[in-house]
């Protein structure tokens, strides 16, 4: 199957030899089926008449449910027997609800009061409040999957402990999806209904869809104390907000300018970078734009050029947005470029209208790109915008607020600009001006919401100077305040914050918190009229009566002279944001919470946010509390689907949570789809992609599945390439603990009481001190990949302890031991193997919590007054389990490596049930003797009747022989169990078929163009499939030997 899916991608003009291959067999398989039909045809005819036997029933799968009536916030019942398998539904199903009325996620809990001293000190931290647009996807999964696991296993540890919830206003994305829907349903605009019925219309759209996000929460066992959710438009947060821009503005920190900002033409709004996607091309592109009927070509760099005044000599320019030259005011060039030497202090005539442009001298100019002279457009281009500033140019507008030509622009005037693109080019050709057109790699960017075409616009708007408070915050990561995890991210953080810009804070849109700043109008004639782009009639104030105020004592007027204008624009949705871990606690108010819970812990987040939110949560934390917001800052990795791709709802590829818990239908997924914002089109696209992705659906995985493969996904990285359907493989591994404690119950016995504390009796057999080492080493692993934020370390340890170890190896070996006569025995294991279960259960719940509480809440208690949910139990200690022995370890793992050698010598030869003596030969006395402690573990695991261990003598005839290490060999006797010329005949079989497979293989690959042709990955496989067989072919051929020498 591996040369299908490779060569799914492959050149449609010529088929590789893996495509060919493909072909063959499909060809091969539909003639087999043919000729079954036919045959089958056949037997129809020929059995006309006959009675047939009738069809066996196809079982349906049953799904297990919890059914008895727990009401609501009710502790579950779990009286009765455990059912037969894990169901997910059935695990999860209450337990929720009674956690969060018990309290348990409070920092109150089993404390009087939150604020109280606490010893085993405090953790606290605030959730990156998702948007309220709608659902969570998996990059949030990941995000809470891992904030609960943190949380959960500091509240475990006995500290005070809070995760605080929140939900984001979301300021363009929330208006931009309510927009859309009053266009769906009843064809309106906002401008129809007007700002203030518009922003009702939000709100009602936030009150009947915003708590989805909690519900999602909910549903991922997410552990929030939730009498503290806030959302960011909350009263408390409001108050927040202005207290936060006006103690700014009063400071000058917070000013106004006319600047470029990032311009969408279809949101009429400026948007920050972190809502442009840079599309990157490699040439000639004709992408779709809103408004356009027809795609507008980019990636192309077209070169004209400017008659130089009073001379025959012309500079020749190049461009990427030829539509620009319209607002050109200059020319730059090298001031040590010599071929421009003369020109410098000359004039170029701009060739549609009456515009003589200086040739200016800059060093930003690249002499060695193009002609070495390029034009400048001070009011549509960033760079531009830096030389004009320089040079004194002019700053002329030719694109206004909804993309079109403005301005002096003669015919051009009103054009929409990539209109006017085109026309541009045309007029130029007619002037005999134009010179060049080439393909030309470039970034275009796009705005993330509207999918337009972003345009540099020159806009007054509201600034952040950020230059005093980026320094604070590069000292404070560099003297070792803050903490940022991974280190990886270290120059991303310095590069930005010693390089930082002013941060452009308005948005013209309607929802969202309106900036509360006011322009005055002066009525006395002594005070001259202002303009809006002018900061000084500009005034700030936590009511318009304080802005009022303010204008007053300035212009030295009474305030009944004063008329206050507020601006339209809200703040960018970061500004509120950056407020979040202050102002859930009441900030402006010294409050007591604001006092005990900031600063704030532990940060954690995802690494594409670290500038636009992490860095100004540092910067307003300091300047306006005195204080960092947090001690420790986590940046995880990036979700991509299993390809690589970023998750995009047009490519079918952004997977709600919800959908991986509960499992969910292709046809489902498809529904979805129609109720999203996407445009039939992009349905289209997402539906191809969901049905290459998930043909079958996704499979119900259950939240604890989910909450796992996150986490062990999470390594300290920059992205996962997530396959959902990997997740499939936790849920066998919740199946797998289900049915270890279900049977380690059985075994218990329902009269079982373990010792009061934890401590060897001294009557442990090796085995049992072995799996308590074991444990031991995964306490360890776990405490330390919390405390480093490793979870794949933790994960792999509680992996490797339930599976391999618990359930392959301790629970196997105790089987004889509880079901024998030893009541010794019988009761030092049941107190080892309750111990792995409490502590394993206790290892697991921050990743399983639903899991974990379900199998912890049948297991007997040590004493009666423990805590009463797994979530307040304590997580283990190291200090606790002193019991790791290395030198034991050591001696099973070699008896370990013995048995597997044994299982597989036994599958060999299909010794099911048939027990064989076994002879072990070492190589000296040492190594013999340790190995005989473990005789009879060997003898149990590997189902042999007998093991001797020897190092000297002959071992009998008639044994098959296999190497288990350099220091030993397994004869394992099969004389008189086997039919030989039989087992021989089949080995013979085996290798026949397996040489025809490498003949086929070793043909492909002897073919002329197989090196040139065929994908180097598929080259690879054929390689590691060659080797592969080589060696099963020399396994086969000795084991034959072997077997011939038993006749």
């Amino acid at each position: 199957m591996a040369d299908t899916a490779a060569n799914g991608d492959g050149e449609p003009v010529q088929k590789t030899p893996a495509q060919l291959l493909k072909e063959a067999k499909k060809k091969e398989k539909m003639e087999k089926f043919l000729a079954k039909q036919a045959k089958q045809q056949q037997k129809n005819t020929e059995g006309a008449g006959e009675k047939k036997k009738p069809a066996k029933e196809k079982k349906e799968k049953v799904i297990i449910t919890y059914d008895k009536n727990t009401p609501e916030g009710e502790k579950k019942d779990v009286s009765g027997a455990m059912p037969e398998a894990y169901s997910p539904q059935y695990v999860e199903a209450a337990w929720y609800s009674w956690w969060e009325k018990s309290g348990f996620f409070k920092p109150e809990y089993g404390r009087s009061s939150a604020y109280e001293d606490n010893p085993k000190g405090q953790f606290t931290i605030v959730i990156p409040p998702p948007n309220v647009t709608g659902n969570l996807h998996l990059g949030h999964g990941l995000t809470n999957a891992v904030e609960d696991c943190i949380t959960r296993w500091h509240r475990m540890r006995g500290e005070t402990t809070l995760w605080n919830p929140g939900c984001d206003h979301a300021g363009i994305a929330t208006q931009v999806v309510v927009e859309k829907k009053l266009m769906r349903e009843k064809g309106q605009s906002r401008h129809d209904l007007g700002r203030e019925k518009f922003v009702d219309e939000v709100w009602k759209w936030k009150n009947e869809k915003g708590d989805n996000i909690y519900h999602q929460l909910r549903k991922m066992g997410s552990s929030f104390d939730w009498e503290r959710a806030c959302f960011t438009m909350d009263p408390k947060l409001c108050i927040a907000v202005k207290e936060a821009f006006v103690r700014l503005h009063e400071e000058g920190i917070i000013y106004r300018s006319t600047r470029l900002v990032n311009w969408s033409c279809t949101l009429n709004s400026a948007i920050s970078d972190i809502e442009v996607d840079k599309k990157e091309i490699t040439g000639r592109t004709p992408l779709p734009v809103p408004g356009y009927k027809d795609k507008v070509e980019f990636g192309v760099l077209v070169s004209f050029a400017y008659k130089v005044v009073d001379s025959d000599e012309e500079v020749v320019v190049a461009t990427t947005r030829i539509e620009t030259m319209l607002g050109d005011s200059a020319v730059a060039v090298h001031p040590s470029d010599e071929r421009y030497k003369h020109l410098h202090g000359k004039y170029v005539q701009h060739p549609f209208c009456d515009r003589k442009m200086p040739i200016v001298c800059d060093e930003f100019v690249d002499m060695n790109f193009g002609t070495g002279a390029v034009k400048i457009t001070p009011a549509h281009d960033h760079n531009d915008y830096d030389v004009g500033k320089r040079h004194n140019l002019d700053f002329i507008t030719i694109i206004d607020d909804s993309g079109n030509i403005c301005g002096d622009c003669g015919i051009f005037t009103g054009m929409k600009r990539f209109d006017a693109r085109k026309a541009v080019l045309k007029e130029l050709k007619e002037l005999q001006l134009f010179r060049d057109i080439q393909d030309n790699p470039m970034v275009v960017p796009v705005c993330s919401r509207s999918k337009d075409i972003i345009e540099p616009l020159l806009k007054p708007q509201w600034y952040v100077d950020c230059s005093d408070m980026a320094s604070k915050a590069v000292e404070a990561v560099r003297s070792g305040e803050l903490k940022i995890i991974p280190d990886i991210h270290l120059k991303t953080w310095f590069n930005w914050m010693e390089n930082c810009r002013d941060w452009c804070i308005s948005r013209q849109l309607w929802w969202g918190h309106r900036i509360p700043a006011y322009f005055a109008e002066v009525n006395d004639p002594n005070v001259p009229k202002g303009e809006e782009s002018d900061g000084s009639y500009w005034f700030s104030g936590r009511t318009e009566e304080e802005a009022k105020e303010k204008a007053a004592a300035k212009f030295k007027v009474t305030p009944d002279k004063i008329i206050l204008k507020q601006d339209g624009d809200v703040l960018d949705t970061w500004f509120s944001s950056g407020l979040f871990p202050f102002s859930i606690f009441g900030w402006p108010e010294q409050t007591q919470e604001l006092d005990f819970f900031y600063p704030g812990t532990l940060l954690e987040t995802g690494h594409d946010i670290l500038f636009f939110w992490v860095a100004r949560m540092v910067m307003l934390g300091t300047k306006l509390v005195g204080k960092l917001p947090f001690k420790e800052v986590y940046l995880h990795a990036l979700v991509r689907d299993a390809h690589g791709r970023k998750m995009s709802k047009s490519l079918g590829n952004t997977i709600d949570p919800v959908d991986v818990i509960n499992g969910i239908s292709l046809e489902d997924l498809h529904k979805q789809l129609y109720n999203s914002n996407l445009d039939p089109k992009e349905i289209e696209r997402a539906k191809k992609g969901q049905k290459e992705d998930f043909p079958n659906g996704i499979p119900e995985c259950g939240t604890d599945a989910l909450r796992f493969a996150l986490c062990s996904y999470t390594s300290q990285g920059r992205d996962i390439n997530l396959d959902v359907l990997r997740v499939q493989g936790y849920r066998f591994f919740c199946n797998k603990l289900w049915n270890a404690t279900r049977f380690a119950l059985s075994g218990l016995g329902e009269d079982f009481k373990p010792e009061a504390t934890l401590k060897l009796s001294g009557r442990e057999k090796l085995m049992d001190k072995w799996i308590l080492s074991r444990l031991s080493y995964a306490v360890d692993m776990c405490n330390k990949g919390f405390k480093e934020y490793d979870f794949p370390t933790t994960t792999t340890a509680i992996y490797n302890f339930w599976l391999y170890e618990l359930c392959d190896w301790y629970l196997e070996y105790l089987k004889p031991i509880l079901y024998g006569e030893d009541k010794d025995a019988i009761a030092v294991s049941r107190n080892a193997l309750f111990t792995c279960l409490n502590v394993g259960l206790r290892l697991i719940s921050p990743f399983m919590p639903f899991l974990s509480e379900e199998l912890f809440q049948r297991l007997p208690r040590r004493t009666d007054n423990e805590p009463p949910s797994i979530c307040v139990t304590s997580y283990p200690e190291v200090e606790e389990f002193p019991w790791r022995d290395t030198e034991l370890e050591s001696g099973v793992d070699f008896a370990q490596n013995v048995v597997k050698t044994v299982r597989s010598m036994r599958a060999d030869y299909n010794l099911t049930k048939t027990k064989a003596d076994l002879y072990l030969r070492l190589h000296d006395e040492p190594t013999a003797a340790m190995l005989q402690k473990y005789s009879d573990v060997i003898q149990t695991l590997s189902s042999s009747s007998a093991v001797t261990i020897q190092v000297e003598g002959e071992v009998p005839q008639g044994c098959a022989v296999n190497t288990v290490n350099a220091q030993c060999e397994a004869h394992m006797m099969l004389k008189g169990l086997i039919d030989v010329d039989k087992e021989i005949d089949k080995l013979n079989s085996k290798k026949s078929s397996l040489l025809s497979q490498q003949s086929k293989i070793e043909e492909k690959m002897k073919k002329a163009d197989y090196a040139q042709k065929v994908p180097e990955k598929i080259q690879q496989q054929d390689a590691d499939k060659m080797a592969e067989i080589s060696l099963e072919i020399q396994k086969l051929t000795s084991a034959m030997d072997q077997l011939k020498l038993m006749k």
